[in-house]
């Protein structure tokens, strides 16, 4: 049986791949790749023949049996169009399936725009959270932000040139106006680090479109050193806005920041 390698390919300029991965593309059997064009460009860029197919997001369950029947023959390199596959990529399926069924995964180090938009951001990168792609509703994309609000750790997303406003206004919003980085076309041409608050950079792409793809970086709630109500009295302003027709979810968000409680803990009051 042959051996799974995860190779990571580059986000934008095509000199970003080390040299392990050269050679582990051209030594494999095959190469799985999510579109065979995309990465034959880079094949070509450095001479490396190795027979392609398509694993992409719409095959990658069909597709399982026949990169396991090239594994019985020799080595598969896993790549997607760009990044470590398996990171909002397809791959997480053929690699959990590898390892149940014995197979040996190597994963190789490389290229990620998670990795590249948070070193730039200027934001902390102690602890961070990665995202993935944001939710495309707006009311799923506020409860989503208004769950992780309290998060301290440095939060990092994709997202849509198309709904990159949208985006800040809801982060706006509902998480304050938080520093932070949106990173574009990362690699690239024409990359571009903003770095800011989410007020100015709605300002700032509203100004001039934002094109590309885009990682958001999102700076991690503050701390804040208040003095805790105790529960007679984050019981009574609770009732106080629910009772002037306030939704309980926003009151006890609002209440939660006033008197330093956790939010769950003020929804969760009986």
């Amino acid at each position: 049986m042959g051996t799974l390698y995860i190779v990571p390919t580059p986000i934008g300029n095509l000199e970003d791949i080390t040299l392990r991965a050269i050679r582990i593309l051209k030594e494999a059997s095959l190469i799985a790749a999510e579109d065979t064009r995309k990465t034959k460009i880079l094949l070509d860029r450095y001479a490396i023949h190795t027979r392609l197919t398509s694993y992409h997001e719409h095959n990658k369950l069909t597709k399982l049996d026949a990169v396991f029947d090239a594994l019985a023959l020799g080595d598969v390199a896993l790549v997607s169009d760009a990044g470590t596959p398996g990171i909002s990529d397809p791959g997480y399926e053929l690699i959990h399936a590898a390892i149940a069924r014995g197979v040996t995964v190597v994963p190789l180090p490389g290229a990620s725009a998670v990795q590249v938009a948070l070193v730039g951001s200027g934001l902390p990168t102690d602890g961070y959270v990665y995202l993935g792609f944001l939710p495309r509703k707006d009311k799923a994309l506020r409860e989503f932000f208004w769950d992780i609000q309290d998060e301290r750790r440095t939060l990092i997303a994709y997202e849509s040139p198309n709904r990159l406003l949208e985006t800040l206004d809801v982060l706006l919003d509902v998480l304050g106006d938080r520093p932070v980085a949106v990173g574009r076309e990362l690699t690239k041409l024409h990359e571009e680090i903003f770095r800011g608050t989410a007020s100015a950079a709605i300002v700032r792409f509203t100004e001039t479109e934002a094109r590309g793809e885009i990682t958001l970086v999102i700076g991690g709630a503050p701390e804040i050193v208040q003095e805790l109500w105790d529960e007679a009295r984050v019981r009574a302003a609770l009732k106080e806005r629910i009772a002037a027709g306030e939704p309980r979810k926003d009151a006890s968000r609002v209440v939660a920041e006033m008197s330093g409680w956790n939010k769950r803990d003020v929804y969760n009051l009986p």
